[in-house]
């Protein structure tokens, strides 16, 4: 029997990422490329990884893609994609006629906790709940190796909820989000994504870092990173425990670039249980297995 093969894409706002699989999630090919930040050169990136990985497959390979906003189920259209160009546009029917193929297309923490859910950190959990930390702030709900969006689309993507019990000191540091769909203050993703943890941190200390450049500086010993390190922990303990208390998974896979700081795995167990309505909390808190390639892996399991 002749095998399949599955293309996955990751359409990102400066990169887009391509993979094909075998039906057994082995990898074959994976390459990555930068494009003009604008509709028609995502088209014609996406359009030129397809056509190249088909011919290696010597078959037609199935296609998926992750975006970075979602497709309305309804209209057809993307909607908060935090790549601009692309809202509003019919960009799977677009894609649809410049392949000739059906595709299928999710949001990328969805395909990122799809990938970490089949052949990643949460393969022996039923229920897992992935979250990517980056520049943004977003996760998505898995179970049984399915997807859960929800009547609107946005199961799972927490990012622009509330900080839960928020201190005076937060309630005072006046973030505001400046996503249009958001504007909300104590928005969490202005707390816990990468960009937004720097930003608190060169706010009260008159700095200018990068979030890996704090990290670093927590690792030296620095008592600035550590305090606000401390601070940051709690807080995405207290979004955790919210997760807890409504869809309680087995397992909570992290993503994205602060999912590389060593000390979460470490010290949010320990503070979870102060804010969840449990005796015991017995949530595993995971590193992902995929990496940066988790989201594009995703992609290609759309048709799993």
């Amino acid at each position: 029997m002749d095998k399949k093969f599955k293309i996955g894409i990751d359409y990102g706002g400066t990169k887009i990422e391509a993979i094909l699989i075998d039906e057994n999630g082995k990898e074959i090919r994976r390459e990555r490329s930068g494009y003009d930040k604008n509709y028609e050169s995502g088209i014609e990136t996406v359009k030129k990884f397809v056509e190249n990985f088909k011919q290696e497959s010597s078959q037609d390979a199935t296609v998926g893609i992750a975006i970075p906003g979602f497709l309305s189920n309804e209209t057809g259209l993307v909607h908060n994609a935090n790549s601009d160009w692309l809202n509003k546009k019919s960009f799977k029917k677009d894609l649809e006629k410049e392949l000739s193929c059906e595709i299928k297309m999710m949001n990328d923490a969805n395909c990122f906790t799809l990938s970490e859910s089949i052949d990643g950190a949460g393969k022996d959990f039923k229920s897992v709940f992935g979250v990517i930390i980056g520049t943004g702030f977003g996760g998505g709900l898995s179970f049984n190796k399915e997807i859960i969006e929800g009547a609107n689309q946005v199961a799972g993507d927490w990012g622009h909820q509330p900080l839960p019990y928020p201190t005076e000191d937060e309630k005072n540091t006046e973030i505001k989000c400046i996503s249009p769909t958001c504007g909300r203050p104590l928005c969490a993703e202005q707390f816990i994504s990468g960009t937004g943890f720097a930003d608190i941190f060169n706010k009260k200390y008159n700095t200018n870092y990068k979030s890996p450049e704090i990290v670093e500086l927590d690792r030296n010993n620095d008592e600035r990173a550590n305090e606000e390190f401390k601070l940051y922990e709690d807080r995405f303990a207290r979004l955790i425990a919210v997760m807890i208390g409504i869809f309680d998974p087995e397992a909570i896979i992290l993503g994205g670039g602060m999912s590389n700081v060593d000390r979460l795995y470490k010290n949010l167990p320990d503070i979870i249980p102060k804010y969840t309505f449990s005796e015991k909390v017995r949530t595993k808190i995971l590193k992902n297995k995929h990496g940066d390639s988790s989201g594009v892996r995703g992609a290609a399991w759309l048709w799993n």
